[in-house]
C-alpha cells in the first residue's frame, strides 16, 4: 500500500520534472526523503503494532486535539487534487477532452469505488498492487527500448554532480520532490490505520472499515492497549518487527526508489537540455512525443496510460487514506459511539465535493497544486517527527521504546523537514512582496 500509493507524484512529476530542467543532480534526494520516511513509517507503526491503536490517537493522549490538527492538515494538502488533475491531464494527451470534467468524473469513480468495496482496504490494495506491477512493466521496458546508452552512462552523476538546484527551481519545488520522495504528509501517519487493518500486531484485535452497502459490521473498540511486556509476548513482538521493517525495506524503499530513479532517467534521456519544455505538467506530452519518435509510436501512449493509472491509484489511495485519518480521530476523540465506517464514507464524498469545487473554480494546474499540498506535508512531517519521540519513549513499555539510532534518525527528520520549511516560507514569503 505504502508504495502503491507513493508511486505518484514525486515519481512520475516532480523528479522528472526537476530532471528535465536540471538534469540528474537531484535525484540523491530520493534516497535522503526515503530513508528519512522508512524510520518515520517504522516508529509509526511501532506505536500500532504494540497496542492496535494509530499514532494519531497516541498523540491525542497528549493533548485531546492533537488528532484534529493533523487530519485538518491533512485535509488542506489533500484538499487540491493534484493527482487526479494530473491523471486527467495525461488522459487529454491520449484521446482529447477536459482536463477539469475528466478529473470530476475521476474523483465521482473514486467515491463510488471506495463506498462499495465490501472490505475498503482489501479493494485498495489489490488495486495498488495492480499499479505496482504495471509500473514494473514500464521501468524494464523502458530501461530496454527507451533509456539511452549516454544516459545509462551519466547514472554516476546523481553522486559526482549532486547539488541543490535552487537557482533555476526554488525551494518551494525541491521541498515538494522531497517530501513525496515515497510518501509524505499524512501518508505516512495512515501506517498506522492499513497495518491495523491488515492485521498485524495488535491491529488484530482492531475491525476493518467496510462498506455500508456491501459489509458487514464488525464489533469496534474504541482504542487498543498495551501488552504485558512477558518473554512470551517480547518473543512475538521481535517477530513483528523485524517482519514489518523487512517489509518496509524492501517494497517502499526500494520499489520507489528504483521508480523514481528510472523516470528521472527517462525525463533525463528524452527532453533535457530542450529550450521548449512548459514550467508545468506539459513536459510530459513532450516527453511521450519523443519518445514516439525514438523508441516507436506505441511507446508515447504506453506512457501515458501507465501513468495515468498510476496517478489515478494514488489518488484513489490519498482519498482513502485522508477520510481514514480523519474518521479515526472523530471517531475515537469526539464521537465514540458514532460508526468509524459511516464518518468515513461521508468524509470520502466531502473530500470528493471539495476537490471538484475547485476543479471547478479554474485551480487546474496540477504542479502548483502539488507544490502546495507537499508543503503542508513537510510542515507535518517536522511537527509529527517530535511527537513520535515522545510518544514512542514515554507511552511504551521499556523494552519496546524507541531509542540509539532510531533516536537520531528522528531527530535528522525534525531537523531536516524543520529547516525546509522555514526555508520555503522565507522563499515564498519573499515572492510575495516581491
Amino acid at each position: 500500500m505504502a508504495a502503491g500509493v507513493g508511486l505518484a507524484s514525486g515519481e512520475f512529476i516532480l523528479f522528472p520534472y526537476i530532471a528535465s530542467q536540471v538534469g540528474l543532480v537531484f535525484v540523491w534526494a530520493a534516497l535522503v526523503g526515503l530513508g528519512t520516511q522508512f524510520f518515520l513509517n517504522m516508529e509509526i507503526e511501532r506505536y500500532t503494532l504494540a497496542t492496535g491503536e494509530t499514532a494519531l490517537t497516541g498523540f491525542s493522549r497528549f493533548w485531546r486535539h492533537w488528532g484534529l490538527v493533523f487530519a485538518v492538515l491533512t485535509y488542506l494538502a489533500n484538499l487540491w487534487p493534484g493527482w487526479v488533475t494530473s491523471s486527467a491531464t495525461l488522459v487529454t494527451y491520449l484521446w482529447g477532452g477536459d482536463a477539469a470534467w475528466i478529473a470530476i468524473g475521476m474523483l465521482v469513480a473514486i467515491g463510488l469505488i471506495l463506498t462499495l468495496a465490501p472490505v475498503v482496504y482489501v479493494a485498495l490494495e489489490r488495486a495498488e498492487m495492480l499499479k505496482v506491477a504495471a509500473v514494473l512493466v514500464l521501468v524494464m521496458i523502458g530501461a530496454l527500448f527507451a533509456i539511452t546508452a549516454d544516459a545509462w552512462s551519466d547514472v554516476p552523476k546523481v553522486i559526482t554532480d549532486a547539488s541543490v538546484p535552487v537557482e533555476p527551481l526554488g525551494f518551494a519545488l525541491l521541498l515538494s520532490a522531497l517530501a513525496f520522495a515515497g510518501a509524505g504528509g499524512g501518508q505516512n501517519l495512515v501506517q498506522s490505520n492499513w497495518i491495523r487493518d491488515k492485521g498485524f500486531g495488535m491491529g488484530a484485535y482492531v475491525p476493518r472499515i467496510t462498506s455500508p452497502v456491501t459489509g458487514k459490521p464488525e464489533a469496534a473498540p474504541s482504542t487498543g492497549f498495551i501488552f504485558e511486556p512477558t518473554d512470551e509476548h517480547l518473543g512475538r513482538w521481535r517477530a513483528w518487527w523485524r517482519f514489518a521493517n523487512r517489509e518496509q525495506l524492501s517494497t517502499f524503499v526500494l520499489i520507489t526508489f528504483l521508480s523514481i530513479t528510472f523516470t528521472s532517467l527517462l525525463a533525463y534521456s528524452t527532453v533535457f537540455g530542450r529550450d521548449d519544455l512548459p514550467n508545468g505538467i506539459g513536459f510530459l506530452r513532450i516527453e511521450g512525443e519523443q519518445l514516439n519518435a525514438t523508441v516507436g509510436g506505441w511507446f508515447g501512449p504506453f506512457f501515458w496510460i501507465i501513468g495515468a493509472f498510476a496517478l489515478f491509484a494514488a489518488a484513489l489511495g490519498i482519498v482513502d487514506y485522508t477520510s481514514r485519518l480523519a474518521a479515526d480521530v472523530i471517531k475515537t476523540s469526539y464521537l465514540p459511539k458514532a460508526k468509524e465506517s459511516t464518518i468515513y464514507f461521508i468524509l470520502v464524498w466531502v473530500l470528493v465535493l471539495l476537490g471538484s469545487v475547485i476543479l471547478l473554480a479554474g485551480f487546474t494546474q496540477p504542479l502548483v497544486l502539488l507544490v502546495i499540498s507537499a508543503c503542508v506535508g513537510g510542515l507535518m512531517m517536522f511537527i509529527y517527527s517530535i511527537l513520535l519521540i515522545v510518544l514512542n519513549r514515554r507511552v511504551l513499555p521499556e523494552p519496546i521504546r524507541v531509542r540509539g539510532a532510531r533516536v537520531v534518525a528522528l531527530c535528522w527528520s525534525v531537523a531536516l523537514f524543520g529547516v525546509l520549511s522555514v526555508l520555503t516560507i522565507i522563499d515564498q514569503g519573499a515572492k510575495l512582496f516581491d
